[in-house]
């Protein structure tokens, strides 16, 4: 399943991001519907974390004050296990029916959780589908001015703090193949922008689309 592809420019206006964010959920949700109760139970890309739990945390992206305290009142030592637990409640609690008509209810809102960008939210969508869609041999393209603002963002966060893979790919100068962009400096990384994009987070499944003399250096880096 595949969504058409956007004509890449320098920068992406604020609508867009938005336009994108709606698709992607629609996008993601039609993929949801056809999976077998196995697939959801199917292992991501995110470490410990089911299909199932990925596609629960994504309908958990509008999260206002009272629902931020509530989270944090459930603290499980760091952030990363605090929203994974928030995600694991939600998988359990809710039909996969649910899941997918809650992606499809926000698909036209510009809520975003307290504390983050539309930015994030666009980032968390593309990626997490991607932790969705590959262990599972399916294909969710990512439209190239949605990746090239997102790996932006990505290596220039600096609150909510970096992913380490974005620190870690900050050593390396990346260049995309498919699009006109390229950051950073050290030894030389290629490969398609929503490749870049996966490393930037952490995504070694990603690797073997990358070509360049730091590609050995990064995997081993990311492990």
């Amino acid at each position: 399943m595949t969504q058409q592809p956007a004509p890449t420019s320098a920068q992406i206006d604020h609508d867009r991001i938005w336009q994108v964010i709606g698709a992607h959920r629609r996008a993601l949700a039609d993929l949801l519907d056809g999976l077998s109760e196995e697939q959801w139970r199917h292992p991501s890309l995110c470490d410990g974390w089911t299909v199932r739990d990925v596609a629960a945390h994504l309908t958990l992206q509008e999260l206002g004050l009272r629902e931020v305290i509530g989270t944090m009142l459930r603290w499980r030592g760091t952030m990363d296990r605090t929203i994974q637990h928030a995600a694991r409640r939600r998988a359990a609690q809710w039909s996969t029916g649910r899941i997918c008509a809650q992606l499809r209810a926000m698909a036209d809102s510009r809520r975003h959780t307290l504390g983050v960008t539309e930015l994030e939210t666009l980032t968390d969508v593309l990626v997490h589908s991607q932790d969705i869609a590959l262990p599972l041999g399916l294909r969710l393209d990512l439209p190239a001015d949605a990746a090239t603002a997102s790996i932006r963002r990505t290596l220039a966060m600096r609150w909510p703090p970096p992913l380490p893979a974005a620190r870690v790919a900050r050593g390396f100068r990346l260049v995309a193949t498919d699009v006109a962009w390229s950051a950073g400096t050290g030894p030389q990384i290629q490969g398609p922008i929503a490749a870049l994009l996966l490393i930037s987070c952490g995504r070694t499944a990603a690797l073997p689309q990358l070509s360049g003399d730091g590609v050995p250096r990064l995997a081993a880096a990311l492990a």
